[in-house]
């Protein structure tokens, strides 16, 4: 989450966030103790609009988090989004498109929080790639190195 909130200059407020994934692993509708759910609601708590879809789970995460706005799909979830979180390693978060993505979303920001993408692909295709404990490019400019 801190990661998210300093790509977007520190604030949540009003900014709309896109999750990818709310299950506790791929294959599942389980959202029980799931840490993409956990992270969805905090973003929430914190002024954001969290607009969130996962292929199995979003009917289930509903009357666990009815604040979140849940879409059938990722063309919806992203569409103008300040950022983008993939939270659950789904094979069809991995094989996405950044090119494709990068005409939909507001701000090409994507956070990999479970460091299933492609981090130099992203960054090829213009995004700011953030996945915590990562060193990318941002963060060697960020340390001096």
């Amino acid at each position: 989450m801190e990661l998210t909130r300093e790509a977007l200059g520190g604030t949540l407020r009003g900014r709309r966030i896109a999750v990818l994934g709310l299950a506790f692993k791929p294959d599942s509708d389980d959202v029980r103790d799931s840490p993409a759910l956990d992270v969805a609601r905090r973003l929430a708590a914190e002024g954001a609009r969290v607009v969130a879809t996962d292929p199995a789970a979003v009917e289930t995460a509903r009357p666990v988090a009815p604040a979140l706005d849940y879409r059938a799909g990722v063309i919806e979830a992203v569409t103008a989004a300040d950022a983008v979180l993939v939270l659950t390693e789904w094979q069809q978060y991995r094989e996405l498109d950044p090119v494709a993505l990068a005409g939909l979303v507001g701000g090409r920001i994507v956070v990999d929080g479970r460091l299933c993408l492609d981090a130099q692909r992203w960054q090829a295709a213009g995004w700011q790639y953030l996945a915590p404990g990562r060193i990318t490019d941002r963060s060697r400019a960020l340390l001096g190195v």
